[in-house]
């Protein structure tokens, strides 16, 4: 029955994302987030976004975060009619499409060997890996497998064909690190979304507070001494979107493995940490990032 229901689902998604796709990314990009800002706010999900907005940034009044999670879900519903036409967005001076600065910082960082791309769910991040790949990079995703395994095929199919080659994506996991850093030992790039909780993860600062969080991104790139790049992507206009690659973090070297694994994972959250001050609306505050006694 679940198996019939999970099909059910992605023939449903898979028609949805057709029609969008027909609309064309402008189009489908400010319908979406239309619905989304319109219907998003009063789900009870948007308490989650409330409370997480109260413990990472204090210092906003109550309408400034009823602002920040009505324009959070229109972002969420921007990067679902962006995604239905991710094949279309492509590098571009103006219009629809994608935009770089930093160049110099990425160019450095993957001209010599394997480097970790860090990033978070801010702006678009749908378009980080098939941008990277257009931008002929050898780069493969470490991400969270959706639960139906479907949708989960759907929408790499749909990434891979954004990025014009066959783009290896890792689920997390025991099986799927040890792909990733096979990948990056071969001297590719890898990408990593590095602001989800994971529960066997390591207790790092996140806006003040412990976050259970990955250590996969950190740990490959101190075991190869490998450049850690960190980008976002900033929304500029209808499906018009900024990249933005910073410098390398520098990686400490202490002696002590662990040490170092949360020293340069809490450096990584510092980027996101600047990255949501400057427009917390980009961020997906919508799922509980810190453990339940911090909302207590």
């Amino acid at each position: 029955m679940m198996r019939a229901l999970e099909a059910v689902a992605a023939a449903a998604l898979w028609l949805v994302l057709k029609l969008l796709a027909a609309l064309g990314p402008v189009a489908a990009s400010a319908l979406c987030g239309a619905v989304a800002r319109t219907l998003g706010p009063a789900l009870p999900v948007s308490r989650i976004a409330e409370r997480n907005l109260r413990l990472a940034l204090p210092e906003l009044d109550a309408a400034a975060r009823r602002r920040v999670v009505r324009l959070v879900w229109d972002n969420l519903g921007r990067t679902i009619g962006e995604l239905a036409n991710l094949p279309r967005l492509r590098q571009s001076a103006a219009g629809p499409g994608w935009e770089l600065t930093g160049a110099e910082h990425l160019a450095a960082a993957t001209a010599g060997g394997p480097a970790v791309i860090v990033s978070g769910h801010y702006g678009n991040w749908e378009l980080l890996t098939p941008a990277a790949a257009q931008l002929g990079l050898s780069i493969g995703g470490l991400y969270r497998a959706i639960a139906n395994p479907w949708v989960d095929r759907m929408i790499n199919a749909l990434r891979r064909r954004a990025a014009g080659q066959d783009t290896p994506f890792f689920a997390k996991g025991a099986e799927g690190a040890r792909a990733a850093f096979a990948h990056l030992r071969r001297g590719h790039v890898l990408g990593a979304l590095i602001d989800q909780k994971l529960n066997n993860g390591i207790a790092a600062s996140l806006f003040g507070h412990r976050a259970m969080t990955a250590p996969a991104a950190a740990a490959f790139a101190l075991r190869l001494r490998c450049p850690v790049l960190p980008v976002h992507v900033e929304r500029i206009g209808p499906a018009r979107l900024r990249i933005v690659c910073e410098a390398p973090i520098p990686l400490p070297d202490s002696g002590d493995r662990d040490a170092d694994i949360l020293a340069l994972t809490e450096a990584i959250n510092r980027r996101l940490e600047a990255w949501v001050r400057a427009r917390p609306e980009f961020w997906l505050w919508l799922h509980r990032r810190w453990p339940n006694e911090v909302y207590r």
